[in-house]
């Protein structure tokens, strides 16, 4: 039976996401809202409202994160949770995250109205500051959450020098408490996130709803190239030691390696940071930033092996030093085969068409995994964009979502 949306359920999508729209930092581009910020917490106190409009009982946990509780008929079985996050990239956009938020609020509100009680408590969660940040951790609320949230981790710094265990001070949050969270403390049900695709695949098909297989694996790294600093305009080509020569050869490395890649590889420089600023001055000392992802566990365990050794050959063949240092985003985490198959039900029985579909990007459903088993739903992200201020999801597709959302809750409820 095909989910028939009402006119007060697509209002209140549309008019929530224009008034979180709002929360914004004017001084950057597109929609920025980063955690601990002054437009962040503000938006959060709209959020944690708009849960008490739904009739949810609200509470903010130690961590920061927003629980929206609706109470089922044994509160002692263990809770179904879902959810997602409201804070956005630098320039971001208006619908990563904050329609698995809103979302489930409205799966929550629809529940209700249409007198279903669950057999146990449904927890709808927004989670702190799941974006990536100056700190370089992302998905802080959920990680907490599971208690993958280490001491070490608030030792970080952003570009201010300021500690991350500083930062959540600052916003009123104990350091020291951060991962003393009951509900999450007790066995939970299951975990199920509706979220935008971000990439083309669902569009290109054209298919409504998409059933998420995996969360890609993200390996990290920065590379140090160091040089020596020569006259730009008197060393001649073949006796310089070019850090900035060293670095090029490298990104186009790590660009060769994602185009070889299988399906749902990917590899990415994102930023080539010189320190010297002369424009005469032959670069010395450069730091390259990148990444790479896959849900194909034998590609991305291979890939780091590989780029090492081409970017140290082909540094030594330049005469540069090198020291990369690598780093563990998020393993591959595999969505929960029975959750997969209660989402395809959920969908089948709404007549919405449906797909198998991993995901390129990592959510708080890694880190919810660790707590219950987990499952997402995807739906249609407009030309693929996201993380950019073009980011696109029509308020249709976002409803047929939450219509799939309210029936999966409703037989994960029974399982």
């Amino acid at each position: 039976m095909l989910h028939t949306p009402s006119d007060e359920t697509i209002d209140r999508l549309e008019s929530g996401l224009a008034a979180l729209a709002e929360f914004r930092d004017p001084s950057r581009p597109g929609w920025t809202r980063e955690v601990f910020s002054e437009p962040y917490r503000a938006s959060r106190e709209w959020t944690a409202k708009r849960m008490r409009e739904a009739g949810l009982e609200v509470v903010v946990d130690n961590a920061g994160n927003i629980v929206g509780r609706l109470p089922g008929e044994d509160p002692s079985a263990p809770a179904l949770v879902t959810g997602s996050h409201t804070d956005t990239v630098d320039g971001g956009g208006r619908f990563d995250g904050i329609v698995g938020v809103l979302g489930a609020i409205e799966a929550a509100r629809e529940l209700q109205q249409t007198g279903t009680r669950l057999g146990r408590d449904l927890l709808v969660v927004d989670f702190l500051g799941e974006e990536s940040n100056a700190y370089g951790l992302s998905c802080l609320g959920s990680r907490a959450a599971a208690r993958e949230l280490a001491p070490e981790d608030l030792e970080r710094t952003d570009y201010r020098g300021v500690r991350l265990g500083k930062a959540y001070a600052d916003y009123g949050l104990d350091p020291s408490k951060l991962t003393e969270i009951p509900w999450a403390r007790r066995r939970l049900h299951r975990f199920i996130e509706l979220h935008i695709e971000q990439g083309p695949t669902l569009e290109k098909r054209g298919l409504p709803l998409g059933v998420v297989t995996a969360i890609t694996g993200i390996e990290r790294f920065i590379a140090t190239f160091t040089g020596s600093a020569d006259h730009a305009g008197t060393t001649s080509m073949e006796d310089r030691r070019d850090a900035m020569v060293a670095a090029a050869e490298a990104v186009l490395a790590v660009r060769s390696e994602g185009c070889g890649a299988p399906t749902h590889g990917v590899a990415t420089s994102t930023r080539v940071e010189s320190e010297s600023r002369s424009p005469n001055v032959v670069p010395s000392l450069v730091r390259m930033y990148s990444e790479v992802r896959s849900v194909d566990e034998y590609w991305l365990s291979g890939v780091k092996g590989r780029l090492t050794g081409e970017i140290l050959a082909k540094s030594a063949e330049l005469g540069v030093d090198v020291g990369l240092d690598w780093s563990t985003d998020n393993h591959i985490v595999k969505a929960d085969k029975g959750v997969q198959d209660v989402v395809a039900s959920a969908a089948d029985s709404l007549d919405i068409a449906w797909a198998p579909i991993p995901s390129g990007a990592t959510h708080d459903a890694v880190h919810m995994a660790s707590l219950a088993p987990m499952g997402m739903i995807f739906i249609p992200s407009k030309d693929g964009k996201s993380h950019c201020p073009e980011e696109w999801t029509d308020t249709a597709d976002i409803e047929v979502g939450v219509g799939a959302l309210v029936q999966t809750i409703k037989e994960l409820d029974r399982l």
